[in-house]
């Protein structure tokens, strides 16, 4: 008995260890079957596209996340930023959304515009068009549908000031104003009439603009469809936008071009990660484990192929700033050249920026989105807005007859919250919520129809 007790121990302890070739072999058959497991936890939980969001985002946030595409209608390879949003490579003004495209959050039409329905070129003839030009702010980043966002509401509510001024169009001032003056001054009180007809404001908007790229898409994409008013939401793009570049374009796409075998290196590795960032196994770990979020700069600049902190992106010294705001001026003086020629009215609004609301009117999740953005940010952001701020005024100065400038960096500072809960207005540094977006239509609202050239004008006598 003692010796096969002792012949046992031998046995146990001279077992040869697995040969490595063995292990290698084995590992892919571990790797399908627990890959086989992902795909039945997520197929059998009834939300597996929710579970495994890109790069375990919210749904939302892989939807607005942008997808360059080449002239093959293919995304570029090595380019990290690749969602839903698809946009193409134009030559004349960096990019544009590709048309008839949409998700749960967003339609684009066959225009490339932020619009439920087709815009025909030839416009009818009841119809006032007004657009709105900008970046990721303007196109309503994150919201919830294409109803939610400014340009949406500013339509409602023109179009309910014409159903006011047909029906009770006594309280509007009349076509002909009276000649005693104290009819005159009752007649005067009272808000002038708009153009009667259906206003359409059109969302052509583009995440990542900046006043480059709304230039070139004015003078080549808008005009032509004979707008009645111009709308512009803009400014913290062009702040960070280093001043030797006249306009956002897509990333890296000139380092591709000017290294055609590094291209093509990058090409075949893109591949392999593609593929391997695809399957179940590992979007359940990084959806699961490792529970990544997107920074607030990740957020905050749609088109950032970086993770530096925001601070980073602002301009170093004052030379630079004073550069990019030159540049930024001197679009805008360009675009009230365009809208002065066309006989089109041109409003210019600068869009608000978390640091100009007060903390202490903040929400808690608005309060903790400012300490993301640390002390150098918060102390160097405003400087650069007092500059925008300065700059548009100074044209608004220079063409009291051709431009309107509303600045928004401060707006929601003067809102009166009576609730008891404060409302939400940013979602990041920039970007804004559906009550936000309806705080600025009203502003926009209350700038367009106080234009002479939207105004019912008495007819000319004979």
């Amino acid at each position: 008995m003692f010796k096969s007790r002792r012949s046992l121990y031998y046995r146990k302890h001279n077992r040869k260890p697995l040969p490595l070739m063995v292990i290698i072999a084995a590992i892919p058959l571990v790797l399908i079957i627990l890959e086989l497991l992902a795909w039945l936890i997520v197929n059998f939980t009834g939300n597996g596209s929710a579970l495994l969001a890109y790069k375990g985002e919210p749904a939302e946030d892989n939807a607005y996340r942008l997808k360059f595409l080449g002239q093959n209608q293919q995304p570029y390879d090595g380019i990290l930023d690749k969602g839903s949003l698809a946009v193409y490579r134009n030559l004349a003004g960096g990019y544009s959304l590709v048309g008839d495209q949409q998700s749960d959050f967003w339609r684009i039409n066959e225009q490339g515009f932020r619009d439920d329905d087709p815009i025909p070129l030839a416009k009818p003839q009841d119809e006032i068009r007004i657009f709105l030009l900008g970046g990721s702010t303007a196109f309503g980043q994150r919201n919830a549908s294409n109803q939610a966002t400014i340009a949406s509401k500013l339509e409602t509510r023109l179009n309910q000031r014409i159903d006011q001024q047909r029906r009770s169009p006594e309280k509007y001032r009349p076509t002909f104003l009276p000649v005693y003056r104290p009819e005159l001054i009752k007649a005067l009180a009272k808000p002038p009439k708009i153009k009667d007809g259906q206003y359409r404001v059109i969302n052509s908007a583009v995440p990542g603009y900046t006043s480059g790229n709304e230039l070139a898409q004015l003078a080549l994409q808008i005009l032509p469809y004979s707008p009645d008013a111009i709308i512009v939401l803009d400014g913290y793009t062009d702040l960070m936008l280093p001043s030797n570049q006249q306009e956002t374009t897509i990333p890296k796409t000139e380092a591709f071009l000017n290294n055609a075998p590094g291209h093509f290196w990058t090409h075949i590795t893109q591949q392999w990660k593609n593929a391997i960032a695809q399957t179940h196994l590992i979007k359940a770990i990084q959806k699961w484990l490792f529970r990544p979020e997107p920074s607030i700069s990740q957020r905050s600049l749609v088109v950032n192929d970086e993770t530096l902190p925001l601070e980073q992106h602002l301009a170093p010294d004052e030379a630079e700033l004073k550069q990019r705001i030159a540049r930024y001026r001197n679009h805008h003086q360009q675009m009230i050249r365009l809208t002065t020629g066309a006989g089109i009215p041109l409003v210019v609004a600068i869009q608000p920026e978390i640091t100009g609301y007060e903390q202490a009117q903040m929400s808690p999740q608005e309060q903790e989105l400012v300490s993301k953005l640390g002390t150098l940010y918060q102390k160097q952001l405003p400087i650069g807005y007092a500059e925008l701020i300065k700059a548009s005024q100074g044209l608004e100065k220079a063409f009291p007859k051709n431009i309107k400038v509303l600045n928004f960096y401060n707006l929601f500072k003067d809102i009166e919250q009576k609730n008891v809960t404060p409302k939400v207005f940013f979602t990041d540094a920039v970007h804004l919520t559906e009550e936000a977006n309806q705080v600025i239509s009203e502003r926009y609202y209350q700038a367009l129809t106080a234009q002479p050239k939207l105004q019912v004008t008495p007819p000319k006598k004979p």
